[in-house]
């Protein structure tokens, strides 16, 4: 890869990790459904009016957009917001490519070879660990529905397999169309129209400014730059710049918003980077075409 392309994929993870952070600002200022919503729709709106919809099936468009944008997305917004913080999101989300390991084996009959074995075990015992590191910043609760996620997430990976080769950033805005009314509605229901309200008549840079990062930084350049470079090199140069968004995630949410490390997480840290390496580095067949779309992954 070029130098220049080196940096944009370096880029793209820091920004991915980055969002993490911008997650906790927003849902410290509007409630978890309700600024899902909003991401979704900056995402879709204006840019569906100018970008060509893929060659994809709406069944699939809007199995990812249900799966991925409504299911995935609260589970992760709801967690953070019930008890688990930023750096750490950043890293147990990323179970979803041990669990898209796995579904592929049950699902394609593509047995895991014995390092992604390793590698699952070895990134699930981290995630285990920290588990008993319990307190105000994890939450069972919290730790369980970002994992659950990170489920989430694998399916949604096994439907945008049936997408197949598609324009990444046209798909993304496209998908975009499907949460905002299911979310909105979800909002309504739940958080309630009060919490709405409030959150709206208090609205202030921060907010918007995680708004504005999370739909246009995160997502729209995140995955024009991220399918581009995916185009012209391959997904199997470009996904390992994957690897760095947990880390990014991670550092920025000890700088920008003081979350501490101990020992017990830290280690949980190495040992769930080190299990992600040992699952994407080593893939069977089976796999092969999920390649492209678990390198779209890193972003949330």
């Amino acid at each position: 890869m070029r130098p220049a392309h080196v940096f944009l994929a370096v880029l793209v993870a820091a920004v991915w990790g980055f969002n993490f952070v911008v997650i906790r600002i927003g849902i410290t200022n509007f409630p978890p459904l309700l600024f899902s919503a909003f991401r979704f729709t900056l995402a879709a709106l204006p840019l569906v009016f100018f970008i060509r919809k893929p060659d994809v099936p709406w069944r699939i468009i809007i199995g990812i957009g249900v799966v991925l944008g409504v299911v995935k997305f609260s589970l992760l917004f709801i967690g953070m917001d019930l008890g688990l913080s930023a750096g750490l999101a950043s890293l147990v989300l990323q179970s979803q490519a041990f669990f898209t390991a796995i579904l592929v084996a049950l699902i394609y009959k593509e047995l895991p070879r014995a390092m992604q074995v390793l590698g699952i075990t070895v990134a699930f015992a981290g995630i285990g660990l920290i588990a008993t590191t319990v307190d105000n910043s994890v939450t069972p609760l919290g730790l369980g529905l970002v994992v659950a996620a990170g489920f989430m997430w694998a399916v949604s990976n096994l439907l945008m397999k049936q997408a197949g080769q598609v324009d990444m950033l046209a798909l993304i805005v496209w998908v975009s169309l499907v949460p905002p009314i299911p979310l909105f509605i979800m909002s309504l229901l739940f958080e309630g129209a009060d919490a709405g309200l409030a959150a709206i008549g208090n609205l202030n840079f921060q907010g918007v400014g995680a708004i504005l990062y999370i739909a246009f930084i995160s997502t729209i350049f995140g995955f024009a730059v991220w399918g581009k470079l995916i185009r012209e090199y391959g997904a199997l140069k470009v996904a390992p710049f994957s690897l760095l968004v947990p880390i990014f995630g991670m550092g920025s949410s000890a700088l920008v918003l003081g979350e501490a490390f101990g020992t017990a997480r830290l280690v949980a840290a190495v040992m769930v980077i080190a299990g992600l390496v040992l699952t994407v580095a080593v893939k069977p067949q089976g796999l092969r075409g999920l390649k492209r779309r678990d390198a779209s992954g890193g972003d949330i």
